[in-house]
């Protein structure tokens, strides 16, 4: 028997450029839930807690996205250990009862993005930027890479967090200055975590055989640096893998059914991207 309607949504600010509504409702399609609805909320920290208070038994679940991801936290029963690790939240998983528990599939939507494209296992790693993301790609790196990563940084004190984080996740870092990025570029896996931009101008200094290159970034793809890393033949995970990954992962979590489809929720970002 079906699953009774029930609605989904992610909730950031800003949110009006979230591919989320496409993926999951191209799952709920493809999965047979008839009558499921999944929206996106201009919602920011302050709006949160009142958000909340307006949730009835027909919700399901929530995506969140900055600003929102550790606001969240004391707003919920329990949350995983995954999401414990680096104190972000981006799913949220409603019961009928009402009990509300948050999970982070950021974490190991990285690494199965990374598994699709043959990368299981790196000896050494860099990451670019030290922010947000930067954290959940130390977390997915403490899963599959047991030696040194690097991390380059443009300010002191996101230096300290990452040692802190690194500290706390018990994994290997190098804190490095930004004027040094070129480096990055020789790692067997770098994954950039930065904003639109920034990596442009290292694109020039992308090697002529490089190894594995993780953007984060969906919109606007290719990045420069992507650009120039695929063009020497190196092997290049997009943001959009990551956020279908991630996806899956939630409307599995959100609806109990698995697998979700992987393949038509990629597509159909791929379309939505394509019209922009």
């Amino acid at each position: 028997m079906a699953a009774a309607p029930r609605r989904a949504a992610v909730l950031g600010s800003p949110i009006a450029h979230s591919l989320s509504p496409v993926l999951h409702r191209t799952a709920y399609r493809e999965l047979g839930l008839s009558g499921w609805t999944y929206d996106r909320f201009e919602v920011d920290e302050a709006g949160l807690p009142g958000f909340f208070d307006t949730l009835g038994a027909e919700w399901a679940g929530l995506s969140l996205t900055m600003p929102l991801k550790r606001a969240v936290i004391p707003l919920l029963d329990e949350i995983s250990e995954t999401a414990a690790s680096v104190d972000a939240v981006n799913t949220v998983v409603l019961t009928e009862d009402g009990r509300r528990t948050g999970d982070n599939t950021d974490i190991p939507g990285m690494v199965a993005a990374l598994r699709e494209h043959g990368i299981d296992k790196v000896e050494a790693a860099a990451i670019l930027g030290a922010g947000a993301t930067a954290s959940s790609a130390l977390a997915a790196l403490a899963r599959i890479c047991p030696g040194e990563i690097a991390v380059y940084v443009r300010s002191e004190a996101r230096a300290d967090e990452m040692r802190q984080w690194a500290e706390r996740l018990d994994v290997a870092v190098r804190i490095a200055d930004w004027t040094d990025a070129e480096q990055a570029l020789r790692a067997p896996l770098v994954i950039s975590t930065t904003p639109a931009g920034v990596t442009d101008t290292l694109a020039r200094s992308v090697p002529e055989r490089p190894a594995a290159l993780f953007d984060v970034l969906y919109d606007p793809w290719p990045t420069a640096l992507a650009a120039r890393w695929s063009a020497y033949g190196g092997a290049v995970v997009s943001g959009l893998d990551l956020l279908v990954h991630q996806a899956v992962l939630q409307v599995e979590q959100m609806t109990g059914l698995a697998p979700a489809p992987l393949d038509a929720m990629r597509k159909a970002g791929e379309r939505a991207l394509a019209g922009r």
